[in-house]
């Protein structure tokens, strides 16, 4: 009885995995405008808030505009890109404008020296442009770049105009791949399967880094 009951929640887990469908359009049908709610949040919290950039960016309006090309019913891709273009560049600003105010705590002042502020300002003035627009193709990199811009005085219409450029691409790419790989016969017939597929590839680098690391500090030990 015991071994049924701890194999139990690996079954379940395995059938939702392989029939995602059958798990995620009822729950997008139920939540009905809400699924946009929730998508927003999403996207603006990773970008807007520091302590959520393991969010997924990205997957999230990749495998969303999927769905909306295999159930329009469930999703409208129509609504998707506004909703996550909204999302991306509220979070850049607000993100933007922590920054900005976090600098100028007494206590950020007396311990982060004026060498470093005066390094971040110049690179700001000089690769400013560059780094909001593709930064934010960069996981984990686009939550800190606006507060860094923030933080490093960069102007406030030069970052509005290059994060503008920058979400729209991003956010462009990312429903326009999804959507068209949601329009391929194969992938409609077989969506648990491709999603499970772009997950097992999306770990493989991260893997192989750690794998890597872990080599790497075994052989020094064994040097030593």
């Amino acid at each position: 009885m015991q071994l049924k009951l701890e194999v139990a929640p690996l079954v379940n887990l395995i059938t939702i995995l392989t029939h995602l469908e059958q798990s995620i359009v009822p729950l997008l049908t139920t939540l009905d405008s809400w699924s946009y709610i929730l998508l927003f949040a999403v996207i603006f919290l990773e970008t807007g808030m520091v302590v959520f950039p393991f969010l997924p960016g990205e997957s999230l309006i990749f495998l969303a505009s999927t769905m909306a090309a295999t159930h329009s019913d469930a999703l409208s891709i129509q609504i998707l890109v506004p909703v996550f273009f909204v999302a991306a560049v509220i979070g850049d600003t607000v993100n933007f404008e922590i920054g900005r105010h976090l600098i100028r705590l007494p206590w950020l002042q007396r311990h982060l020296p004026q060498s470093k502020q005066q390094r971040a300002q110049q690179f700001f003035a000089k690769y400013g442009a560059k780094a909001v627009m593709f930064g934010r193709f960069v996981p984990l990199v686009r939550t800190f770049v606006p507060l860094s811009a923030g933080a490093a005085k960069m102007p406030q219409p030069t970052f509005a105009i290059w994060n503008l450029v920058g979400v729209g691409i991003w956010v462009s790419v990312g429903c326009s791949l999804g959507y068209f790989f949601g329009s391929i016969s194969f992938v409609q017939n077989h969506l648990s399967l491709c999603f499970l597929g772009i997950t097992a590839a999306a770990l493989i680098p991260a893997t192989v880094v750690a794998l890597i690391k872990t080599w790497r500090q075994r052989t020094t030990l064994n040097l030593k």
